[in-house]
């Protein structure tokens, strides 16, 4: 594989950007779908999962307060990161990530993260954040935030009961 370097996306990589959300993020939708069941999914999650698509677009949005970056290996795009930096409290936020499913476990998502991590300190961040899903389809991207250094956790819960 070849180096990886970062750069800021541009609105000629939009079309690849949501192949690599829908391809990453399938298995998660459909993780989601398996532990909920159908109808609960269709009500309570369906809707937030379908609204990523425009979540990613609004992300490249020069007004959206994001930082959209694709981590480039040769010329293909093997996958983006978004980050947040925050002047007032010096707190730096990782948001919408992927990498292309046909590039993991090469470490990519663990450069992504190491990246924006450095982004953040040059910026003056004191803190990182990122939130991930405790579910099974989220354990490849839990163990690249810890690989990058990610090691104090607020374990959450989402619970749902049908009416």
């Amino acid at each position: 594989m070849p180096a990886l370097h970062f750069r800021h996306a541009r609105p000629e990589d939009a079309a690849r950007l949501q192949a690599i959300r829908r391809a990453a993020f399938a298995p998660v939708f459909a993780s989601f779908r398996s532990i909920l069941g159908d109808e609960i999914y269709d009500l309570a999650q369906r809707r937030s999962d379908e609204a990523q698509e425009g979540l990613l677009t609004s992300l490249m949005a020069a007004d959206s307060g994001w930082e959209l970056y694709v981590a480039q290996a040769g010329e293909e795009i093997a996958g983006f990161v978004a980050l947040q930096l925050n002047q007032e409290t010096h707190v730096g936020e990782i948001g919408l990530n992927a990498v292309d499913p046909a590039q993991a476990g090469r470490g990519i998502g663990t450069a992504m993260y190491e990246f924006a991590v450095a982004r953040m300190r040059l910026a003056g961040m004191k803190v990182a954040t990122v939130g991930t899903g405790g579910d099974p389809s989220h354990a490849p991207a839990r163990r690249a935030y810890e690989k990058a250094g990610f090691d104090v956790q607020i374990p959450s819960v989402w619970m749902c009961r049908k009416l």
